[in-house]
């Protein structure tokens, strides 16, 4: 799981999910481009191999990960979890109420599937709404949640 903040309109965050530059008054707020998709995967991916989180590899303190690229993160992290393992599928879902997923999915699950090594079929992307409750119901940030199966090569 993950989650980010809106930026003030001022700080001109552009919105990426997935690896995709989305249209929107708002980015996200965070150390690299705050791609809360990308980073929920990475999570999961690190996860399910039994690593440290996401911010043990590329803390917020070190300023190498300073506007960084998440899927550059995903891929780097895919090749840290190493050929012993194999993605056998990931699903995501990512909670807010603008913008609207289904709009963009196709493109999230390619850039996903391609940084992770797999087929397009074997990312699922969904979209869903808090029905206006909490923090992402009043449109104050955007949170995404994934797991990642992998299986064991051996």
């Amino acid at each position: 799981m993950d989650v980010h903040a809106f930026a003030a309109p001022e700080a001109g965050r552009k919105l990426i999910l997935g690896g995709v530059d989305i249209p929107s008054e708002r980015g996200l707020a965070g150390h690299s481009d705050a791609d809360v998709l990308s980073h929920a995967i990475t999570d999961a991916l690190l996860g399910a191999a039994g690593m440290e989180d996401i911010g043990h590899y590329f803390p917020d303190t070190d300023e190498r990960w300073q506007d960084a690229d998440s899927i550059e993160l995903l891929r780097e992290v895919r090749r840290l979890v190493g050929d012993s393992w194999s993605v056998s599928n990931v699903d995501s879902v990512v909670i807010c109420e603008r913008p609207k997923i289904r709009d963009h999915r196709e493109e999230m699950r390619k850039n996903l599937a391609a940084a992770l090594g797999v087929e397009t079929f074997d990312v699922s992307v969904r979209g869903t709404t808090s029905e206006r409750l909490g923090f992402t119901g009043r449109g104050e940030g955007i949170a995404a949640e994934a797991v990642c199966l992998l299986e064991r090569n051996i």
